[in-house]
C-alpha cells in the first residue's frame, strides 16, 4: 500500500521588516522627529552599508588568515588593521540606525540579502589579487558611500552623513593604502 506523500509546507515569505530594517516592530520603533519616509529612506541606505561592512570586514580577514608570499608580514598587518577599522564602522552605523526607528542586521543570512559584496570562497588567492579585489570592494563602497551621504541629506539626518563622511574618510584611507601596495615596487611617473 502506498504511503501518501505531505505535502511540502510553502516557502515562508521573507519578513519585511528582517529585510529592510522599516517600519521597526512598536517596540523598537525609537521616537524621532523624522518624518516616517525619511526614517525609511535613511534605513534603507545606511542597511546595505552595513552588510557590506561585514561582508568586507570577512573577506579581509580571510586574506589576513590566508595570505602567502614575500611581503607576507606586511600585507598580514595592514589586512588586519584594516579589518579592525572595518568592524568597528558596523556597530556604529548599526545603532545609529536605531536611534532615528529603524533595525539593523540581524543574522549572516540578513547580510547575504543586502550585500552588494561578492564573497571569495577561493581555496587559494595569491596576493596581488586580494590586493586588487579589496581595492575594488573598497571603491565600491567609496561610491555607495557617498550616495548614503547624499540620502541622509535630503532626509534631514545630519548625524548619520556625519557618520558617514567619517567612515567614507576611513575606506578613503583604505584605498590609498591598497593602491599604494597594488603598485608594487614601481615608483615612476
Amino acid at each position: 500500500m502506498a504511503q501518501s506523500k505531505k505535502p511540502e509546507p510553502a516557502p515562508k515569505k521573507a519578513n519585511m521588516q528582517a529585510t529592510t530594517g522599516y517600519p521597526a516592530p512598536i517596540q523598537l520603533a525609537t521616537p524621532t522627529d523624522l518624518k516616517t519616509e525619511e526614517v525609511k529612506n535613511v534605513v534603507n541606505a545606511v542597511n546595505p552599508l552595513i552588510a557590506d561592512a561585514f561582508a568586507l570586514y570577512a573577506k579581509t580577514k580571510n586574506f589576513h588568515w590566508h595570505l602567502c608570499g614575500s611581503h607576507f608580514r606586511d600585507y598580514h598587518l595592514m589586512f588586519d588593521e584594516q579589518a579592525d577599522g572595518i568592524f568597528e564602522s558596523i556597530d556604529i552605523l548599526s545603532e545609529r540606525v536605531r536611534k532615528v526607528g529603524g533595525t539593523t542586521i540581524r543574522s549572516i543570512s540578513h547580510i547575504s540579502q543586502l550585500q552588494t559584496i561578492k564573497d571569495n570562497n577561493d581555496d587559494f588567492v595569491p596576493a596581488d589579487k586580494m590586493i586588487a579585489e579589496l581595492l575594488s570592494d573598497n571603491l565600491h563602497i567609496a561610491k555607495n558611500q557617498r550616495q548614503a551621504i547624499e540620502t541622509t541629506e535630503k532626509n534631514r539626518d545630519t548625524p548619520t552623513s556625519n557618520l558617514l563622511q567619517d567612515q567614507l574618510d576611513q575606506t578613503e584611507r583604505r584605498i590609498w593604502f591598497l593602491y599604494e601596495v597594488s603598485r608594487g615596487g614601481k615608483n615612476e611617473l
